[in-house]
C-alpha cells in the first residue's frame, strides 16, 4: 500500500468509532495489504487520537490462544494500544452505545514498575519489571462489519480493542503461579467460560515478553505505570444492555464490569 492508502484506511477506521457503523474488512478494500500496512494503519489512528489529547496508557496481546491463531491461519499474537478514556471503574455502569460490536473475555493484567525495552528482554527481566497483577475483563469491539476480520484487519483496528475494567486487589507477580491460576467467568450469574493462565501462551509472562521484544523492535518502550492486558484465559463472550460480567481468578481476586444503555457525565467518550 502507499501513503495515501494507509491514511485512508485509518480514517475509516477513525470515522467508524464517531458514526457507530462498521466498515467491510480492509482485506478485501486492499488487495496489497501487508503486516507492516496494518500496523502503519492502527499507527496512524493511535497518532491522530494523542493528537486530539488522548493518551497511551498501556497496551494490549492479542491471538494469544491456540484456537484463535488457527482460526486466523497464523502462528504468532498481535498487539494494540490502550488509551485513556479505554478505562472505566469496576462496578460503575459501562454505557453499551459507546461500542460497535462488543464481546467480553477475562486476564490477567500487568503494571509495569519500571520500563521494559526490547529486544532481548528475558522472563525474568519482565518479572523485575511488573509492579504487581490485577484481575481485569477487556472489551474487544470490533469496527470491521460482523467481525469478518483477518489478521492485517483486526491488527490495523488497533486489534480490536475496546475497554477495560481493572479489580481493585493488586497482587504480587511472584504471589501467584500465572500458569496454574484458574479463571471462573459469569455473566447474569451464569457460568460462561472457565480457563487458566496457561491458555495465555504457555504462561502471560511469555506473552508480557513477546510484546516488550515486539515493539522494542519497532522503537517502542513499555513504560513505568502502563497496564498490559497479555490474552484472554478463555473464549470472548458478547455484551448485551444490563449485562454483568464477573471474572474469579484463583489467588487473584475478582473484577465485575456492568452495563447499561444510558450514557453517564463521568463516561469517557470517543469523540
Amino acid at each position: 500500500m502507499d501513503s495515501p492508502s494507509r491514511s485512508k484506511a485509518a480514517e475509516a477506521l477513525l470515522a467508524a468509532y464517531s458514526s457507530r457503523e462498521p466498515i467491510d474488512p480492509l482485506t478485501s478494500t486492499y488487495d496489497d495489504l501487508t503486516l507492516e500496512d496494518a500496523y502503519a494503519i492502527q499507527l496512524h489512528q493511535i497518532d491522530t487520537l494523542v493528537g486530539q489529547g488522548r493518551t497511551i496508557k498501556g497496551h494490549k496481546v492479542g491471538l494469544t490462544s491456540a484456537a484463535m491463531q488457527k482460526m486466523l491461519g497464523v502462528s504468532e499474537p498481535d498487539y494494540g494500544h490502550l488509551l485513556d478514556d479505554f478505562f472505566h471503574l469496576e462496578h460503575a455502569p459501562i454505557p453499551v452505545e459507546r461500542f460497535l460490536q462488543p464481546r467480553i473475555e477475562p486476564e490477567v493484567a500487568f503494571v509495569l514498575k519500571k520500563p521494559l525495552r526490547g529486544p532481548g528482554v528475558t522472563v525474568h527481566e519482565a518479572i523485575a519489571a511488573v509492579d504487581f497483577v490485577l484481575p481485569a475483563l477487556e472489551v474487544v469491539d470490533s469496527r470491521i462489519r460482523d467481525w469478518k476480520i483477518g489478521l492485517f484487519d483486526t491488527i490495523a483496528d488497533n486489534a480490536s480493542s475496546g475497554a477495560v475494567v481493572l479489580g481493585s486487589t493488586p497482587t504480587a507477580v511472584d504471589a501467584v503461579d500465572l500458569r496454574l491460576a484458574g479463571a471462573t467467568f459469569h455473566r447474569n450469574g451464569q457460568v460462561v467460560g472457565t480457563g487458566a493462565g496457561g491458555a495465555v501462551l504457555g504462561s502471560p509472562l511469555n506473552s508480557l515478553v513477546w510484546l516488550a521484544n515486539t515493539v522494542g523492535a519497532r522503537g517502542v518502550t513499555l513504560e513505568a505505570g502502563h497496564v498490559v492486558l497479555p490474552g484472554s484465559v478463555c473464549a470472548m463472550v458478547p455484551i448485551a444492555a444490563g449485562d454483568t460480567f464477573t471474572a474469579t481468578f484463583a489467588g487473584l481476586g475478582s473484577v465485575t464490569a456492568r452495563f447499561s444503555t444510558t450514557s453517564s457525565p463521568s463516561s469517557n467518550p470517543k469523540e
